[in-house]
């Protein structure tokens, strides 16, 4: 099978397809598929749909779904914790912003879509199983959690109970209205 560069629009082998890009050219460091190759070096399985190419992730362990972590790509603070499918994580890549999987609502969503509070997203690392990922973001209107902190990770264990430890940088009520 043979590659086509999305930025030189050259194609090359599969076998020997690497990486030209300036690192500055590519958002994620996967928004091209010569960027898709397996721990032997050799091009990961990919498969396609819509035309849009998708590395195989190991997303029958989840049950069709994987976690993600988002992570602010300047600072390394970890702001959430979500999970993706196929479609999401086919959306992050396609748009450049973080798409997620509702386990409650069962839906797709668009991070920030009603908060503005979008993440656009840098980089996309997996884990060494294919059954995790993390996204390098960057964090539009300072907060990530729906609560309004910064970071869902705004509590600690202090003893016996919960210690809040951010502050809040919005007021759901006024974003959500609820």
């Amino acid at each position: 099978m043979d590659l086509v560069c999305e930025k030189y629009k050259k194609t090359l082998a599969a076998g020997k397809a690497r990486c030209q890009h300036a690192t500055e050219y590519c958002k994620f460091r996967t928004s091209c598929m010569i960027h898709f190759l397996s721990r032997e070096g050799e091009l990961a399985d990919v498969a396609t749909s819509n035309d849009t190419p998708m590395i195989r992730l190991r997303f029958d362990k989840g049950k069709g779904l994987l976690p993600v972590v988002a992570q602010d790509s300047a600072s390394r603070e970890v702001l959430m914790v979500a999970y993706i499918n196929e479609e999401a994580l086919q959306k992050t890549l396609e748009t450049g912003q973080a798409h997620y999987w509702s386990r409650s609502r069962k839906e797709l969503w668009h991070k920030g879509a009603t908060s503005g509070h979008v993440q656009h997203v840098e980089e996309v690392l997996v884990d060494c199983d294919e059954d995790c990922v993390l996204y390098l973001v960057r964090q539009d209107g300072g907060a990530a959690c729906h609560t309004g902190f910064r970071s869902c990770f705004h509590r600690r264990i202090d003893g016996d109970v919960l210690t809040t430890i951010g502050e809040q940088v919005f007021d759901p009520k006024e974003v959500y209205g609820k």
